[in-house]
């Protein structure tokens, strides 16, 4: 299975979009951790693969990220990430 940013230069038939979101609490404590994000992000990789596959997929193009700090009142903070890409299946 292979993931890029950008598309695809030999022949392919597109199989559908796929998407997953990725998140984590931060406790009062942990509101500086941000290079938890790595995690998440692969996290999200590993469920746009599971998600492929059951489209029978080869890979995913175009694919993008999202990232957001969603802040509460006053804690927790959550981190989320958000993936999407292009599901194809190389042609033979």
């Amino acid at each position: 299975m292979f993931m890029t940013t950008e598309g695809l230069s030999v022949g392919h038939t597109i199989k559908g979009v796929v998407e997953s979101t990725a998140h984590l609490m931060l406790a009062s404590e942990d509101i500086d951790k941000f290079s938890m994000f790595d995690s998440l992000f692969e996290e999200a990789k590993k469920k746009l693969e599971r998600k492929a596959k059951v489209l029978d997929g080869d890979g995913i193009i175009g694919l993008r990220f999202n990232t957001e700090i969603a802040e509460m009142q006053v804690a927790p903070k959550f981190l989320v990430v958000h993936a999407y890409g292009t599901v194809v299946k190389i042609d033979q």
